[in-house]
């Protein structure tokens, strides 16, 4: 598991249950929104993450207007195998196989 990837797991972990989006996930991990949105999509794909748009309604509200945020939350058991992955990832091994996601976030 990369270093960027270990940073993103462990920002969502601070708040497991709640929803961020990608430029605050961005800005409290310290790393290029460039770098997150691929990291989220992989982690999306993988099935730790789900992610959902914000409601119009949300941004016809703010002044001036923005585009809407997509947000990111553990998907049910995603926060676990977040927290078993770095635990892995932590003692310098990599996560057992079976907990590893096919496109590589475990390696």
């Amino acid at each position: 598991m990369t270093l960027q990837t270990q940073l993103v797991l462990r920002t969502l972990l601070e708040s497991p249950a709640e929803a961020r989006y990608g430029l605050e996930l961005s800005q409290a991990a310290g790393l290029p929104t460039g770098t997150i949105h691929p990291i989220l999509a992989r982690l999306e794909n993988a099935g730790w993450l789900v992610s959902f748009w914000e409601d119009r309604g949300e941004i016809e509200r703010t002044d001036p207007p923005r585009p809407r945020r997509r947000y990111y939350r553990f998907a049910p058991g995603g926060a676990e195998s977040a927290r078993v992955a770095l635990a892995g990832a932590y003692q310098g091994g990599v996560a057992s196989a079976h907990l590893r996601p096919a496109n590589g976030l475990g390696s």
